[in-house]
């Protein structure tokens, strides 16, 4: 302890009880001064300064003066350290940001276009499915086969007989090709008439391999291009399908787009997006677009007659495990120019439609205090008067420090009597 020129300390090897270090300082002088305490462990060493305290010149005068700053505010409450070590607490500073207008929406979890993929079928006929069964949510491999397209005994666009004769003509093509390549050698045959067997060749040859390709045992073999879970599956074993036509869709649910739609009068405030959080209807947590690795895509510049919303697409990566055709609580914050005092969401205490927070006056008393709120980016709100920037509020905890209210009263003559 440094008051004026005097100068007194002492060292403590141990604590007096489990986290808590009691110290006895008797300074020479009363006046302002300074406490600094420096801590050394395994770890390191480190020095914590508290500047600007009073020394009183006896125990009375110390004694009444504290009486009478707990006297002045009616709102105040002891929660003491071993308290708080027992409990989810934590405060912090009260920040003094650029918060700029906070746009509140609700917007839905879509498939990135990179992260679905549509399987068609590539020839017409029946569907079989195997035994094991294919049903939505089911994960599958690359290269995984799925299920069958059969031919059977269809008389029309039969597939077995496509490939026969795709064979056939193949095979004729090969040999013919193969002919007038000798030929040409005694110039039996013109160039021209060789071109054209090998055009006929190779058209042959692009139609039997793609059949050979996709096709085996009398059925073509659909198999997945990439690995995830069938979103869903478009057939139904047994039924027809056409070339073409879509029958299974494979997602792999990494990344997702978060597509919100706003109304146009927002829109001069979208160029300037900063960021973005997301909250699960059904859970509490809010994601900022940092813990999800996610950007602004795109924002809509034009509105259409039957849906005069302005679009607004964000991607991120599934970190969260959203699922995608849900809905999520969106709060899109634009960059502002002049700052505002905030505090954590968890921070607010509401009683009867007012808002309080509790002030940390030392480290283990605090004080109610009622605050007026602006808007909030489901993160932080936006506090209009009641606090200032340089204040500590509780965090985590900030209702437990209610009940520690409730259920007992800070004596503030405790400790002095005239």
């Amino acid at each position: 302890m440094v008051v004026g020129t005097e100068r007194i300390s002492q060292v403590l090897e141990s604590p007096s009880r489990p986290g808590v270090y009691k110290f006895m300082l008797t300074p020479k002088v009363a006046g302002p001064g300074t406490i600094q305490f420096d801590i050394q462990t395994s770890a390191g060493s480190s020095r914590i300064v508290v500047p600007e305290i009073t020394v009183y010149k006896d125990k009375h005068d110390a004694q009444h003066e504290a009486a009478k700053a707990v006297a002045t505010s009616s709102n105040g409450i002891a929660f003491i350290k071993e308290m708080s070590w027992k409990v989810n607490f934590s405060t912090v500073p009260c920040l003094d940001e650029p918060f700029g207008q906070v746009i509140r929406t609700m917007a839905q979890i879509q498939p990135s276009q990179g992260d679905e993929r549509v399987i068609t079928a590539k020839t017409s006929g029946i569907v079989a499915i195997p035994e094991a069964g294919l049903v939505d949510g089911k994960s599958v491999n690359t290269g995984q086969a799925l299920f069958y397209i059969e031919s059977g005994d269809m008389a029309d666009n039969n597939l077995t007989v496509r490939y026969r004769e795709a064979e056939s003509n193949y095979n004729l093509t090969k040999k013919e090709y193969e002919r007038k390549q000798e030929l040409a050698k005694d110039r039996i045959v013109s160039e021209s008439e060789l071109l054209q067997a090998k055009a006929n060749y190779e058209a042959a040859d692009a139609v039997y391999n793609n059949l050979r390709k996709n096709f085996s045992a009398g059925r073509q073999s659909v198999t997945a291009p990439i690995g995830g879970f069938v979103k869903q599956l478009l057939v139904r074993n047994g039924e027809y399908v056409e070339a073409g036509q879509p029958i299974v869709a494979i997602s792999q649910n990494r990344n997702l787009f978060i597509k919100a739609e706003i109304q146009p009068k927002y829109y001069p405030l979208l160029s300037n997006i900063s960021t973005a959080r997301f909250r699960m209807l059904n859970d509490d947590k809010v994601y900022t677009l940092d813990d999800l690795n996610g950007r602004l895509v795109s924002y809509g510049k034009s509105v259409e007659t039957n849906s005069p919303l302005l679009p607004v697409v964000f991607q991120v990566d599934n970190t969260a495990e959203m699922l995608p055709g849900s809905f999520v609580e969106m709060y899109i914050r634009t960059r502002g120019e002049q700052s505002v005092i905030t505090v954590p969401n968890v921070s607010l205490v509401e009683e009867m439609g007012n808002y309080f927070v509790y002030v940390q006056l030392t480290p283990e008393y605090f004080e109610k205090r009622e605050v007026k709120i602006g808007q909030t980016d489901g993160v932080r709100t936006e506090i209009l008067s009641g606090l200032n920037g340089q204040e500590r509020v509780v965090a985590k905890g900030a209702v437990l420090v209610k009940l520690a209210q409730a259920t007992g009263s800070l004596d503030a003559e405790s400790g002095h009597a005239h």
